[in-house]
Order: structure tokens, then sequence, then C-alpha cells
């Protein structure tokens, strides 16, 4: 019998976990990549408008409002009081806060007007609004 091949009751000494760690890492990046992507926003119709501004600011804030009427606070759902929570908090921890109102094209103007009236409750003034450049 040759030096090379084991006996069938020999138990092994030791255990190659390389393949294993590859596959955790592969998963690992999978589920980075992942998380990263389901939380880049809410999809909206964005109204067009023959000029478009930009709003590239530190610590921007963005309000979405849906074709349905709800409400994101970057892309997480809220109610009119948790987001007039969430504002006021970002309020005091950032004095000039800006904020970007975000509305689908198609949402009722009346949960627009709510978001605004929100917005000037805590005192927040540097407010902009997303349109889409028309192509006229």
């Amino acid at each position: 019998m040759s030096a090379g091949v084991q006996e069938e009751n020999q138990p092994f000494d030791d255990i190659n976990v390389t393949p294993m760690l590859d596959l955790a890492y592969v998963l690992l990046v999978i589920f980075i990549i992942m998380c990263t992507a389901s939380i880049q926003g809410v999809k909206v119709k964005i109204p067009k408008a023959k000029m478009t501004a930009s709003m590239a600011k530190p610590h921007l804030k963005g309000v979405t409002i849906a074709d349905n009427g709800s409400v994101f606070l970057d892309a997480f759902p809220v109610t009119m009081d948790q987001l007039e929570a969430h504002l006021t908090e970002l309020k005091r921890a950032y004095p000039a806060q800006p904020i970007v109102v975000k509305g689908d094209a198609h949402a009722q103007y009346q949960v627009v007007m709510e978001v605004l009236e929100v917005l000037k409750r805590v005192g927040i003034t540097d407010i902009g609004l997303v349109t889409s450049k028309s192509h006229d």
C-alpha cells in the first residue's frame, strides 16, 4: 500500500477552511452591495421646469412625496409627526440645515403643503424643490 493513500477508517487531521472563507467573503461583499443599493431612495416622477438649481451642500436631507401621498425622509417612510420630530432634531444639530423636497408630479398638493408647513414650523428656511429640466 502506498504512503499517499489513507485508510478509510482513519480520521482526517486537518480541515481546509480556505474555500469556506472565500465563500464567506463573497457573501459579505454581496450583502454590503445589496444593502447599499436598497437605500438609494424612493423613485418618483419629478415634474419638469425650465431652470434647475444645484443644491449640493453638506448635511443635505431630502423629503420625498410619492404619488400615493406617502412621505419619506431620506428614503425612510415617516408620518408628519415623525417628520417634524426628525427635522427638529436636525435643526438643533445643524442650524443651517438645508432640505430638498422631491415630490412626484402626480402627488397630492395638500401633502406637499403639509410638508412645507412642517418645515416652516421647525424653522428651516433653506428649502429646495427638485425638478428635472424640461426639454422644450
